[in-house]
């Protein structure tokens, strides 16, 4: 059989039962004729080796031979012959040549005729114009130096990359969460501002933590694609839309909400970049600090709802605390190669037994404060029951990543994590503690301002 081995130019021939046929991948048929000069060239029916693994020499049999280029020279043709191989090397190819065993003095004369041999030159030019540069747009893109341009039309495209968009949603509903679970009234521009604020914020954050990470990330197979990496906006564009974003969601935090939230949002802001990005190449405690990171956006909410933070505050922040552990470490485990080839400490790296241990530790820790909810406050009795086979089944995943340890557990369990916190914050929802007291309260009020003012 001829084939091109990927580009190590490799070309194979073997006998196909009884016959001399040379049969390529790429379907060309090529004949052969096989001779001995003693005449005792072994068939199929013969029994044993008919030559053992041997260096051979090339005798070419036509003239005109067509030089291999300069990347094909010592090209190797293996000749599979009962059960056995004999490795030559090539040097040029014509339509006809002459393989000749040392050791048995045999010879094997290979016709490949002059319509296959043009279709195998055809090949080995075509593989030649594929691996060249000069063919390859993406191989001269990666190779040489080059203007960086932005294409303006997929401008707002770049941006949500830049954003990390989804974990932006992610972090943006976990806050709407928040003002939603506050125990006041609840006031649509508030609501919009809080919104709008925290996922300029979190925008920000992420623009920054891409641009720290641009020579990491250009060595992981999941970030390899990221705009910066791949020059689809410069640094100095990512960090203005950074320091823009950041900026006007601060502002809006604290004119549209309160200080305290704007507070929450600058040191979410700050730990997320200058203390966990960097925290990620020395020590598995990133991990932890990236918990932090994600239990903060519920207080968010609640403190522009309410303006301060009470227990039922603390206690969404802690189920959102636990909740990273088994979702990040389930999606690390099948990323350890990328992680490890770009120098992160993951736990899944450093410590893999670790790693499976504390998923499953708070997956239980998420059950225990869902009972705690109605004591804060948080929620009705009925929000432990109802969230009780939602919180089991997680635990049952984190417990098959524990025991297993495997890519198809931890990728379950990371899957569920994405359809586990939306479905928990829908329950909390649904079983608020109704306000009346409260806005009986606020209805007094009101009508004592009316009176003092017409008064």
């Amino acid at each position: 059989m001829y084939r091109q081995c990927s580009r190590s130019s490799a070309w194979q021939v073997h006998k196909h039962f009884n016959s001399k046929i040379l049969t390529p991948n790429h379907g060309l048929i090529a004949k052969t004729r096989c001779v001995s000069s003693k005449t005792n060239l072994k068939t199929e029916d013969d029994q044993g080796t008919a030559f053992p693994e041997q260096m051979t020499h090339i005798k070419y049999a036509s003239k005109g031979l067509e030089k291999f280029p300069q990347k094909y020279k010592q090209v190797p043709l293996t000749l599979f012959i009962k059960k056995s191989k004999t490795l030559v090397m090539l040097d040029e190819i014509s339509e006809k040549f002459t393989v000749t065993f040392p050791k048995s003095e045999d010879t094997l004369t290979v016709d490949i005729g002059p319509e296959d041999f043009a279709k195998l030159k055809n090949m080995l030019e075509k593989d030649k114009r594929d691996s060249s540069p000069a063919h390859n747009p993406e191989s001269i893109t990666e190779c040489i130096w080059q203007e960086m341009k932005t294409d303006n039309n997929k401008l707002m495209q770049y941006y949500f990359r830049l954003s990390k968009i989804r974990l932006t949603g992610l972090v943006v509903l976990t806050a709407m969460a928040g003002y939603a679970m506050a125990p006041a009234a609840f006031d649509p521009i508030g609501f919009t501002m809080v919104t709008l604020g925290t996922g300029l914020t979190s925008a920000s954050a992420n623009a920054i933590n891409q641009f720290f990470e641009v020579p990491f990330d250009s060595q992981m197979n999941r970030t390899k694609n990221r705009v910066l990496v791949r020059g689809y906006l410069s640094p100095l564009h990512a960090v203005t839309f950074a320091a823009v974003s950041g900026s006007v969601g601060l502002v809006v935090l604290a004119l549209g909400a309160n200080p305290l939230t704007a507070a929450l949002g600058a040191f979410n802001l700050g730990l997320y970049t200058l203390v966990y990005t960097p925290m990620k190449r020395h020590t598995i405690l990133n991990t932890w600090v990236g918990s932090v990171v994600g239990a903060v956006p519920p207080l968010m909410g609640w403190a522009a709802c309410t303006g301060s933070l009470d227990p039922g505050a603390w206690i969404m922040a802690a189920i959102m605390f636990c909740w990273q552990f088994p979702h990040f470490n389930a999606l690390s485990w099948n990323l350890r190669p990328d992680y490890s080839r770009a120098g992160y400490r993951m736990m899944s790296v450093v410590d893999p037994n670790l790693c499976k241990r504390v998923a499953l530790r708070h997956t239980v820790g998420i059950t225990g404060l869902c009972f705690l909810a109605p004591v804060a406050g948080l929620t009705t009795p009925l929000f432990p029951v109802m969230s009780l086979p939602l919180n089991l089944y997680f635990t049952y995943l984190g417990w098959k990543f524990y025991q297993q340890g495997d890519s198809s557990s931890s990728r379950s369990l990371f899957r569920f994590s994405l359809l586990h916190i939306p479905l928990l914050i829908l329950l909390m929802i649904v079983n608020k503690p109704s306000r009346k007291n409260d806005s009986k309260d606020s209805g007094k009020e009101s009508v004592t301002v009316v009176q003092s003012e017409l008064t």
